[in-house]
């Protein structure tokens, strides 16, 4: 599994195919393995990037208090590395959850390197002050508590009612990936996504598509929430999964799938 060294840490990450080069990014309590039905059909015919961010999966966790900035500065990092090899100049960033407030980050910064973006169940507005109280109490479970206990408490709701019931093994699936993420990872997560910034002027400025995916019961960026941004970009591709929560990559994976590649052939 290819490598970089960022701030004197090793960043892991997938690479294969051959096409666009799209680069899928996971979000919070994740790693790059939540991809694994997209990257196994992508490949065919994309150059399929799938990091594990710092402190998730084999990535070693950064020093100190990051921003969303930061971890945008690692995959620009892998990207540089990636596009040198493939004569590429831009490329496709999807990022789910957490890594859709990140790939807002790089397109802040870097709108010139993207062909497209896409916020899989994400959100460009800043956390409000009950969101950031929530936010708040999580760290102190996790000092508290252990990442164990509130991985347990919170995993189950990032499914919808639909699917806890008929595909428990998703809701299995997900804590036996999360379970490798340390607490310290989860608090670095946390303090960073508190601090993010409003980023809807991003959505506004950028003038190539963008890809909004709603999952209808989706707890963690509610429908309505998520449906305020759509009309900010230029151009926008926006589904709703109707039976998904926030996981819809894996609740509704052919329909996602079919979503996701119809974008990336625009």
């Amino acid at each position: 599994m290819p490598h970089i060294i960022f701030q004197n840490k090793k960043i892991f990450y997938r690479a294969e195919g051959e096409g666009k080069v799209v680069l899928l990014l996971h979000g919070f309590a994740e790693d790059g393995n939540v991809w694994n039905p997209q990257f196994d059909l992508f490949k065919n015919n994309h150059f399929l990037i799938v990091p594990d961010l710092p402190g998730s999966g084999q990535s070693e966790i950064l020093e100190g208090a990051c921003t969303l900035s930061d971890y945008a500065e690692v995959i620009k990092a892998i990207v540089e590395e990636e596009l040198s090899k493939n004569q590429e100049t831009t490329f496709s960033l999807i990022g789910h959850s957490m890594g859709g407030y990140i790939t807002l980050a790089f397109a802040e910064k870097y709108p010139e390197m993207l062909a497209s973006f896409g916020l899989f169940h994400s959100s460009a507005f800043a956390d409000d002050e009950p969101k950031k109280d929530t936010r708040r109490k999580a760290i102190e479970f996790i000092k508290s508590n252990g990442a164990e206990a509130f991985l347990k408490t919170s995993i189950p709701n990032l499914f919808s009612e639909e699917t806890r019931k008929k595909k428990p093994e998703l809701v299995e699936k997900l804590m036996s990936i999360a379970m490798h993420i340390s607490a310290g990872a989860l608090i670095q997560y946390y303090e960073a996504m508190i601090l993010r910034p409003d980023r809807t002027s991003v959505l506004k400025a950028f003038s190539k598509p963008v890809l909004f995916m709603i999952g209808a019961h989706d707890t963690a960026i509610p429908l309505q929430a998520s449906l305020r941004q759509c009309y900010l970009p230029p151009v926008s591709s926006v589904h709703i999964l109707n039976n998904s929560g926030h996981m819809g990559m894996w609740e509704e994976e052919q329909k996602a799938n079919g979503y996701l590649s119809a974008f990336l052939d625009l």
